[in-house]
C-alpha cells in the first residue's frame, strides 16, 4: 500500500466541492428557469444594452412573439404586426441570437462607389484657366481649353472639377453711395399729424406708356379729408408741378399748410422756390420707402383700376384733363369712402373747414 501524503488530500476534496457546487448551480438554473430572466427577456435587456434601432427592436418583438403566443403559426404573427410573410421569413432566417445586430436594417449604399476618372493634366489645365479667369462659367471655360489646348472637354468634367477643388469665388457686393448734400431734408417719418384739412398733402407722380406716347399724371391727396386732384402733362419737369401746385392752391383757397413728395426731380428747383414763397414747410419721403406715402400710393392705385382701365385715356391732354375732372368730381362729390365712415371727402372736408363744394369745376381750362 502506497503512503499518500496528507496535503493530497486536502487538494482532492476542495476540488470534488467546487465541481460538485457547480453541479448544483446548474441543475437549479435549468429547473429554476422562470425565476432567472427567461431567454426573451434576456434578448430585450440586450438590445437596450446595445441601444438598437426602433426598428431591430419591432423585428425582435415579431419573433418572440412568434416563438411565444403565436405558438409558431406565421400568420398570427403576420395578422398582428400588419407584416408580409416575405418580410418575416427575410428577418427570421437572418435572426442570430447570439448577435442581435443582425435585425439592423443594412445600407444599400455601394461601397464602393463610381467615382470620376480623373486625368491629371486634364484637372491641372481646367485649374489653370479657372484661377485664371474666376469670373467665367464652365461653358466659357469649355470655348477657352479647346481654343488653347485643341481638344475637346465636356462641360460636365469642368463641373466635376471645380466641384472637387472647390473652385468658386465669392462676387463682390455692390456698395450704394448716396450723394451727400450740404442741406437736410426733413424726413415725413419726423411729421407730427394734426387732424385738420389742409394740414399736410401729399403729391405723387404716374408713368403711363400708353398707346404709343408718355404721360405724366401728377396727383395729390389730403391726407385728413381725403380730397384728391389729378392732372396730366407731357413731361415732369419741376416747372410742370410749379404749374399743378399753383392749380392745387387755388382750389383749396390756399389753406396748405405742408407738402408732402418723394425725391424725385420734379420735385426740386423751381418747386423748392414756389413753397419757399408760400412760406410752406416741404417733407421729404425716405429712399425707397414707399410705405411713407400710401394715401397717395392707394390712390393711384385707384386712379388706373376705376379710371384708366375703363378706357378713359386719350393722347391729346386737353380731352385727357376733361376726363380726368369729371372722374374727380365723382371721386371727391359722390364716392362714398370707408375710411370716411362712408362720407364723400368734400362732405367730411366740410365738418373741418368752409371749403366751397364747387372747388372741383375750377380746372384753367
Amino acid at each position: 500500500m502506497k503512503w499518500r501524503k496528507p496535503f493530497q488530500s486536502g487538494k482532492i476534496r476542495s476540488t470534488n466541492s467546487l465541481i460538485s457546487s457547480t453541479m448544483v448551480y446548474e441543475n437549479y438554473r435549468k429547473n429554476n428557469s422562470k425565476e432567472f430572466t427567461s431567454t426573451y427577456k434576456r434578448w430585450r435587456n440586450i438590445a437596450k444594452i446595445l441601444k438598437l434601432s426602433k426598428q431591430a427592436r419591432n423585428r425582435l418583438e415579431w419573433i418572440i412573439y412568434y416563438e411565444t403566443k403565436s405558438k409558431n403559426n406565421i400568420s398570427l404573427v403576420c395578422r398582428y404586426f400588419g407584416i408580409g410573410r416575405s418580410t418575416f421569413y427575410k428577418w427570421y432566417n437572418r435572426f442570430n441570437e447570439s448577435n442581435l445586430h443582425t435585425l439592423e436594417s443594412i445600407s444599400t449604399r455601394l461601397i464602393n462607389r463610381h467615382s470620376r476618372q480623373k486625368e491629371w493634366m486634364k484637372d491641372e489645365r481646367i485649374i489653370t484657366l479657372r484661377k485664371k479667369y474666376p469670373y467665367f462659367g464652365k461653358m466659357k471655360i469649355q470655348v477657352i481649353y479647346k481654343q488653347i489646348y485643341k481638344e475637346n472637354i465636356t462641360s460636365w468634367y469642368i463641373q466635376r472639377v471645380i466641384e472637387e477643388y472647390n473652385l468658386y469665388y465669392r462676387k463682390r457686393k455692390k456698395q450704394y453711395t448716396q450723394k451727400r448734400s450740404s442741406r437736410v431734408k426733413k424726413k415725413i417719418s419726423e411729421c407730427v399729424k394734426q387732424p385738420t384739412t389742409g394740414f399736410l398733402l401729399h403729391l405723387d407722380t404716374i408713368v403711363l406708356h400708353l398707346q404709343g406716347v408718355k404721360r405724366y399724371v401728377i396727383t395729390a391727396i389730403d391726407d385728413y379729408s381725403k380730397i384728391t386732384y389729378a392732372r396730366v402733362y407731357k413731361s415732369h419737369t419741376s416747372i410742370a408741378t410749379v404749374d399743378f401746385f399753383k392749380r392745387l392752391n387755388y382750389v383749396l383757397e390756399g389753406k396748405i399748410e405742408n407738402v408732402h413728395t418723394d425725391n424725385g426731380s420734379e420735385f426740386h428747383k423751381y418747386f423748392e422756390k414756389a413753397l419757399k414763397q408760400l412760406n410752406l414747410i416741404h417733407w421729404w419721403s425716405r429712399p425707397r420707402t414707399p410705405k411713407d406715402n400710401p394715401s397717395n400710393e392707394r390712390f393711384n392705385r385707384t386712379f388706373k383700376e376705376e379710371f384708366l382701365n375703363w378706357g378713359n385715356f386719350n393722347k391729346d391732354n386737353n380731352i385727357f384733363n376733361k376726363r380726368i375732372t369729371d372722374w374727380l368730381i365723382e371721386y371727391n362729390s359722390i364716392r362714398p369712402h370707408e375710411n370716411l365712415n362712408y362720407l364723400t371727402p368734400l362732405q367730411f372736408a366740410e365738418k373741418t373747414m368752409n371749403l366751397s363744394t364747387m372747388w372741383s369745376s375750377c380746372t384753367f381750362g
